[in-house]
């Protein structure tokens, strides 16, 4: 399948255009107008082109394949794979879980909360605004989610998501009966070889690891999109980071 990249040089509302340089000829931007005055209201503006062009490139029979600055682009992504008629087994690839609510979040960071919106928890106005409809809990994988907050953990254990915090425990599992999307946050890296993150967090698995399960999802799954959260690029000083997250998507894009 041939992949379309959409690349959302954004972290939520907010522009990064270091991004732009891994761009290539035919590559989409998606470059919106923000309206409004807060971040949620902005960041929705960017979410509703993205949604467009994933389910444009899905409907043409290409493979979305979205970079973005957060997670909280998972919602379009899985948005216009929806439109295009592609119900998928999600794959969270991250050392964060993502599924926090208003009610748990210590934060209030709204990047730490796309997971629990897609399952129909929390904020929905992320969800509604691209038309998007709840995501079944019981469809999702987590691997590794080793930092989570404990309110968060509270509805992780209540979910029906299934928890792997070893991703080698991947290679392990069935995933050759459903199109999968793939989501991989670079700070599922342990920060040792991949340092430029902007919540990194302890331990994680090596990228030598990684590459032995991306190598077996590329060869095992029906992998219907992908996508990429990734590293800060104002602290990639040495371009360490961009390297070793780049080589390791390239191995699930095939």
């Amino acid at each position: 399948m041939r992949n379309q990249y959409i690349l959302t040089p954004y972290f939520l509302d907010r522009h990064d255009p270091a991004l732009l340089d891994l761009t290539r000829d035919d590559w989409i931007i998606v470059d919106p107008t923000l309206h409004g005055d807060d971040e949620m209201s902005r960041t929705l503006c960017v979410h509703r082109p993205l949604a467009d062009r994933v389910a444009g490139a899905a409907a043409d029979g290409r493979r979305p394949v979205s970079v973005a600055g957060d997670c909280c682009a998972t919602i379009p992504v899985m948005a216009g794979l929806q439109r295009a008629g592609i119900h998928p087994v999600f794959l969270w690839l991250d050392a964060h879980g993502d599924f926090n609510t208003w009610e748990t979040t210590p934060s209030g960071f709204l990047g730490g909360m796309p997971l629990a919106m897609m399952v129909g928890l929390g904020e929905q106005t992320m969800i509604e605004n691209v038309g998007m409809d709840t995501f079944p809990d019981a469809d999702v994988i987590m691997s590794d989610g080793r930092d989570l907050d404990p309110g968060e953990r509270k509805l992780v254990e209540a979910s029906r998501l299934r928890h792997l915090p070893d991703p080698k425990d991947l290679v392990d599992c069935d995933l050759t009966d459903r199109p999968v999307y793939i989501h991989f946050d670079t700070d599922l890296l342990d920060p040792s070889e991949a340092p430029a993150m902007g919540y990194p967090a302890p331990g994680g698995p090596a990228a030598a690891d990684l590459e032995t399960v991306f190598r077996h999802l590329a060869e095992h799954c029906d992998i219907a999109a992908l996508s990429i959260s990734t590293w800060r690029s104002n602290m990639d000083e040495d371009g360490r980071s961009k390297s070793v997250c780049m080589g390791l998507f390239d191995i699930l894009t095939g």
